[in-house]
């Protein structure tokens, strides 16, 4: 078979004309089914495993280049994050793959019923800038491990970083089976324009709407990982100290340019004071006074974004609270803090940048009717030594996810579902939920060939009518109680006949 290649021309793009032949290229590799082997799967997630540890050098470069991301960030949040994503899916993947029994009703006994896990096929998966390696190579992680083919689309705005990987995952994985697209706009519109049997983007909403459009002409099911501006909520009672260490630390990572990154606080009136000063001296110990030369501190990733977030500082300059400095030309914001409130410009959109709005309270319930009034957020944090006042929100709001007394953090467990709700995404992954966005449900009845039901089939008579009724009364009874039964009466019956007819007795001893 011919395989043509996927790698960037010198301009750092993928020719236009040939995407439709990458499309399918990977469409016949799919068809052979050797992808869908535990063997295969695999293969494939320990070559990702081995090109994570094996350029780790070269993986922090092309994103210091990127985003002016710190080393430790590069390490924490794009490699190690996805190495652990890894190793628990290899260890678990043998036992999501096994059929899933399924009680069978008496209806349609003898027979037995259960659901195996098809991938999908060709899946398009869509990353995004601001962490270009974990958001690409995680859905990538999901999607191999159902048994897919995958061809990838990094962000245009990280080309390090999508070069490398464009580069690298040939080397460590099936290059039949993993293709990477290169390119903007019109590269991503051409791969929209195929068909595809999954479609997985992380980014904004605005080109969420497109992608959902584009794959709605096909019929093609999606997730969409978006965002939006997640809350933060400090209870009276919260750990001060704590919560600005926790928020500061998730408003810096990465300059603010997570998608679940907290948005705004809101914080008690009569601890707003108290609140803005432990955060202004956390960032003093975290970047030693000085940010803008601090190795620890990145960059926003171009200068278009830089303005964007400059003018919403210049904007309400009377309201700045800490911090407030800027420079385009080197894509350096500062950590800034700004007194807010609902009609204030800086809450109408997702910052994605290091500027926290600090919103006072005095009610708990005006807090939670202005998160309802406003779309779903991707994430809501709360800060509290009080359940009561937690467990209020988490029943009363909605949101894709939740910490409670820490920021993110949630993201890195990949035990739990990561996802969001209404605008701010729909869908989700990591771990077993990421094999199951990934495959498709398909239900089995195996029915035996014995035991065929006369009543079923035509002349149709009111005799018939009222068994069938009645079977279907008798829903709650299926396999799984005839199950129960053998186990509670039959088995201990027929040991016990066993026991008898070997010459044992069994006897009760009475006080009486």
């Amino acid at each position: 078979m011919s395989v043509t290649s996927s790698s960037p021309n010198p301009s750092g793009t993928t020719p236009l004309e040939s995407i439709s032949g990458l499309v399918s290229e990977t469409r016949d590799y799919f068809a052979t089914h050797v992808t869908k082997s535990s063997q295969w799967r695999k293969e494939q997630l320990r070559g990702i495993l081995r090109l994570l540890n094996e350029n780790e050098g070269a993986i922090s470069a092309a994103l210091a280049a990127d985003l002016g991301k710190p080393e430790f960030e590069s390490k924490f949040a794009e490699v190690v994050t996805v190495e652990t994503e890894i190793k628990s899916v290899l260890r678990e993947l043998d036992a999501w793959m096994r059929p899933q029994r399924y009680p069978t009703p008496a209806a349609l006994m003898p027979g037995s019923s259960y659901v195996q896990r098809d991938p999908f096929g060709v899946v398009l998966i869509i990353g995004a800038f601001n962490y270009p390696i974990q958001l690409t190579v995680l859905p990538l992680v999901a999607a191999l491990s159902a048994g897919n083919c995958a061809i990838i689309k990094p962000s245009e705005l990280t080309p390090a970083s999508s070069s490398l990987l464009a580069s690298l995952l040939p080397r460590y994985t099936d290059p039949r089976a993993i293709r990477v697209v290169q390119g903007g706009i019109p590269e991503t519109s051409a791969l929209l324009k195929e068909k595809w049997d999954y479609i997985f983007f992380t980014g904004s909403d605005v080109v969420g709407r497109i992608v959902a459009k584009a794959a709605a002409e096909n019929l093609t099911p999606y997730t969409l990982e978006l965002g939006g501006k997640s809350p933060t909520i400090i209870s009276p009672d919260a750990d001060l100290k704590l919560a600005a260490r926790r928020i500061m630390w998730g408003k810096v990572l990465n300059c603010g340019q997570t998608c679940i990154a907290p948005d705004y606080v809101f914080v008690p009136s009569e601890l707003k004071r108290a609140f803005v000063d432990e955060c202004k001296s956390v960032l003093n110990q975290f970047f030693q006074g000085n940010v803008s030369t601090s190795k620890d501190y990145g960059r926003i990733v171009n200068e278009r974004h830089a303005k964007r977030i400059a003018a919403l500082i210049d904007k309400e300059k009377d309201k700045i609270l800490v911090g407030g400095k800027y420079d385009i030309q080197s894509k350096f914001v500062e950590p800034t803090l700004m007194e807010a409130d609902a009609t204030s410009s800086i809450m109408k959109d997702e910052i994605f940048g290091p500027i926290l709005p600090i919103l006072t309270y005095n009610d708990l319930n005006t807090v939670i009717e202005f998160i309802n009034s406003r779309p779903k957020p991707l994430a809501l944090y709360v800060f509290t030594s009080s359940s009561r006042f937690s467990d209020r929100l988490l029943k009363e709001t909605s949101s894709g996810g939740v910490s409670i007394n820490d920021v993110m953090m949630h993201f890195a467990n990949p035990n739990l579902p990561f996802g969001g709700v209404g605008n701010s995404g729909q869908g989700n992954y990591h771990g077993k939920f990421g094999f199951e966005t990934f495959s498709h449900a398909k239900a089995v009845l195996n029915k035996s060939v014995y035991g065929d039901a006369p009543a079923r089939y035509p002349p149709y008579t009111l005799g018939k009518e009222r068994l069938f009724r009645f079977v279907a009364s008798i829903y709650r009874v299926n396999s799984a109680t005839f199950g129960k039964m053998f186990k509670l009466v039959v088995l201990p019956l027929v040991i016990a006949a066993l026991a008898h007819r070997a010459g044992f007795t069994i006897g009760f001893k009475s006080n009486l």
